[in-house]
């Protein structure tokens, strides 16, 4: 899948999980607040298993330092989509953002400031702003933008960060299932590769040579290769509807209820077509 389509999925799927909008589950509710800059965060964090990647979107986003740790990940993982695209690499990464919040500054200005949460934040918005073509590459704006929301929150609303694990863990595993819906599947047990037997190689007419690839990657290829019309007609809905759901809390925070209004116009809509119908 594509860096911008992995960057949208997981901002809609904070969007879907942690709003209380009329067009979202509310499993985790956050403020409307965490619903805009965690979506920032975890569409950031949805684009982290691709840090293995040493030409892909993280590498160009912060450079040089971003070009110099995607290749010390790379080098530990095994390559691309080696361990960083498992189960065991949404753990790692789920880890590493818990043990940052733990990193912490006591100020008699601000209080207690989350200097950990703080750092992942710039580095996370900046993949995020890179991969849905906000900033470009290389680009001061890329750390003006990502440094000023990091500050602004790790400062003035510290109490937001403690979602920062899950943004995290949730970005990952949407990558995870992002790659796993394409033709190259992904190694979900790495370290452990069960290679495809020799008879599933051999009769390619089989569905199983698909599913069980070659190399022990597993794919149920329904989007096709990366970047396919197919992923284009999935991610084009799932990207509006996660611009929906943090304009909604965007309006919020202003005071206006905009799913109200939208509910509102969407009866009135209804509510004509069917009188004109009738007539």
């Amino acid at each position: 899948m594509m860096g911008g389509h992995h960057a949208a999925s997981g901002a809609a799927a904070w969007v879907a999980v942690t709003s209380t909008a009329p067009i979202a589950l509310g499993l985790y509710p956050v403020s409307d607040v965490g619903v805009i800059t965690g979506a920032l965060v975890c569409a950031g964090a949805a684009l982290l298993p691709d840090a293995d990647h040493h030409s892909g979107t993280i590498a160009h986003s912060l450079p040089p330092v971003s070009e110099r740790v995607t290749r010390a990940i790379a080098a530990l993982a095994g390559g691309h989509r080696g361990g960083t695209h498992s189960l065991l690499g949404v753990a790692v990464f789920t880890a590493i953002a818990w043990a940052a919040g733990q990193i912490t500054v006591t100020t008699q200005t601000f209080g207690e400031v989350l200097i950990g949460p703080g750092i992942m934040a710039v580095l996370l918005v900046s993949f995020a702003l890179r991969a849905l073509k906000i900033t470009r590459t290389g680009t001061a704006w890329s750390w003006l933008a990502s440094l000023s929301l990091a500050v602004l929150i790790a400062v003035y609303a510290p109490e937001e960060w403690y979602w920062m694990p899950f943004s995290v863990g949730l970005g990952c595993l949407v990558h995870i299932v992002g790659d796993l819906l394409t033709t190259n599947g992904v190694p979900l047990l790495w370290p452990i590769r069960v290679r495809s037997p020799r008879w599933v190689r051999r009769y390619p007419v089989l569905p199983f040579d698909d599913v069980w690839r070659r190399g022990g990657n597993v794919s149920l290829p329904l989007l096709g290769d990366a970047g396919s019309w197919r992923e284009w007609l999935v991610m084009t809905p799932v990207s509006v509807y996660a611009v929906v759901g943090v304009g909604g809390a965007a309006l919020n925070l202003l005071g206006v209820d905009a799913f109200a209004i939208w509910d509102a116009s969407a009866t009135w809509v209804v509510s004509t077509a069917a009188q004109l119908l009738g007539a």
